[in-house]
């Protein structure tokens, strides 16, 4: 009895393991990772086309704030057996090459209200992670990130409203 026990929990773990995460959970890494490259990239374009120093400062801040977010989320993906982006096509972005061609105070309010908009749509994406998702990791990294994407959103929204100076 205890060694068919303990061949039926090897093979159901076995089972449990091949399965891996559900396509949810497995689209949400590969979409944060996107995320989390789009916005380090452009952060670093911000850093260089910007005007105004808040910009700037904030770009310097959502660059690092994404690179560690990549960090982690490649980490997670590793452990978990999925494979997520290493790269974005940056000249296949619209929003990427949109802000390629700005430069000054159209460049600021172009970058901050594209953050607004980017913020809010991985806000969604995260709290509903976070709220549904299956893999406790993947849940917990998303939940993790919520509160550097709302202080993210408030700067976008702040940054939005300011004029050039």
């Amino acid at each position: 009895m205890f060694v068919r026990g303990l061949v039926l929990c090897t093979c159901c773990a076995g089972l449990a393991f091949a399965a891996g995460l559900n396509n949810s959970d497995k689209q949400f890494l590969i979409m944060a990772a996107r995320a989390d490259m789009t916005e380090a990239h452009e952060g670093q374009m911000a850093e260089s086309q910007a005007r105004r120093a808040d910009v700037k400062d904030w770009a310097k801040q959502l660059v690092q704030d994404h690179t560690e977010s990549y960090e982690r989320l490649t980490q997670l993906a590793a452990n978990k057996r999925v494979a997520i982006p290493k790269g974005i096509d940056a000249a296949r972005n619209p929003a990427i090459v949109q802000l390629e061609h700005l430069k000054d105070e159209r460049f600021d309010h172009r970058f901050s209200v594209d953050e607004v908009t980017s913020h809010k749509q991985a806000l969604a994406a995260f709290k509903r992670e976070a709220a549904m998702g299956r893999d406790a990791d993947v849940k917990a990294f998303a939940a993790n990130a919520i509160p550097v994407l709302e202080k993210h959103l408030q700067t976008a929204e702040a940054c939005a409203k300011q004029k050039s100076s």
